[in-house]
């Protein structure tokens, strides 16, 4: 059961739903029936503290005693679903707390808290203040998240579905080709690898040939909780594209038919297509109505695969010189397919995953 709990920061009362009983809301509730903070927060979430710089303890310094201890005791006590609540500790920086937390015990002050991996002296703050100020809006925020997600996600799934996420295969495939990147929640490619399916565009679109092909690449796409397909964009208008659309229609219809297995006794949809045009613009790849290479951009997660500590793609130390040297293979001939692929799964959990936890 959910109360809603209000909060003073900045002279602005907030409110946000939180379990009675819960740690989290005795803490906040006592903070709030204290003396309000006479620091001045400005429209983008940074207090203005000039004389604040990034040394020292002047992340404490931003925040009043009982601000301060109200942070600390999130922290220190929430798990790592608890943390996910808080908009800005999706993810890798949930995790990072907790198991700094555990190898290190209780933060000890809000310093502290940028010698977690991800967490830079901007994002201390903005964390801080994220934990004092939680962003609302119940039923309505839900709405908007859905008609976003249908606006680039077909067919509709719940949220729940989409909460309870493990891994996800990404499917694109053109004229040519067919490519698919495996990805678990933690943004850990499991599998990354493209077929070629030169033969389905020649004659007169046999589907004999078709479920030949088909079949064949399914058999190698491991096991996932969704199958996400690549939606182009492509105009019907357009005469000279139509054995294009034709062909892809029919993959399309091929793979939702083979991969909805349990469609039959559950009704539950596996199989998700997701706006090619979505992707883009996610990853800024989009000129006007134009998507461009995602080469540059692929090749920037495998490098900082190997560089970072905290990349944003993790490729398994075992695989790593192999996906490098199938890319590079690749490269000279630009396999859009291998690179949308991975990207489109990456957008999806960070669209439609990571965004719709409540």
């Amino acid at each position: 059961m959910n109360a809603l709990s209000v909060l003073m920061a900045g002279g602005r009362w907030r409110w946000f739903p939180v379990p009675l009983g819960s740690s989290l809301f005795q803490a906040l509730h006592n903070s709030c029936c204290r003396k309000k903070s006479t620091k001045k927060i400005t429209p983008n979430g940074t207090f203005c503290d000039e004389s604040a710089k990034e040394s020292g303890n002047a992340v404490d310094k931003l925040f009043s005693s009982e601000q301060q201890a109200s942070i600390l005791h999130v922290l220190n006590t929430a798990s790592n679903k608890e943390l996910e609540t808080f908009k800005l500790l999706r993810g890798r920086k949930s995790i990072n707390i907790v198991a700094h937390r555990e190898k290190f015990g209780p933060f000890q002050n809000l310093e502290s808290l940028m010698n977690v991996p991800l967490f830079q002296y901007k994002t201390t703050i903005q964390v801080c203040h994220s934990i004092l100020c939680p962003e609302t809006g119940g039923k309505k925020r839900k709405s908007q998240e859905n008609r976003l997600l249908r606006k680039f996600i077909k067919p509709e799934v719940g949220r729940e579905r989409l909460k309870a996420v493990n891994s996800i295969v990404s499917i694109v495939f053109g004229t040519r080709r067919i490519a698919w990147a495996h990805l678990d929640r933690k943004l850990a490619v499991l599998d990354w690898q493209q077929k070629e399916c030169c033969q389905l565009m020649k004659g007169t679109y046999l589907s004999s040939v078709y479920l030949e092909e088909t079949s064949s690449v399914i058999s190698k796409i491991p096991k996932a909780d969704f199958y996400i397909l690549e939606k182009t964009g492509l105009s019907i208008q357009n005469s000279s594209l139509f054995p294009i659309l034709l062909h892809l229609h029919i993959m399309e219809a091929m793979l939702y038919a083979l991969l909805n297995k349990t469609f039959a006794q559950d009704g539950q949809h596996q199989v998700l297509s997701m706006n090619r045009n979505a992707v883009g613009k996610h990853f800024e790849l989009m000129i006007g109505d134009t998507r461009t290479s995602g080469k540059e951009l692929v090749k920037q997660f495998l490098s900082e695969s190997v560089l970072k500590e905290e990349p944003r793609v993790f490729f398994p130390s075992d695989k790593i010189v192999h996906y490098r040297q199938m890319f590079s293979a690749t490269e000279q001939y630009r396999i859009e397919e291998l690179y949308d692929s991975l990207l489109q799964a990456i957008a999806f959990y960070e669209l439609a995953v990571f965004d719709s936890e409540p």
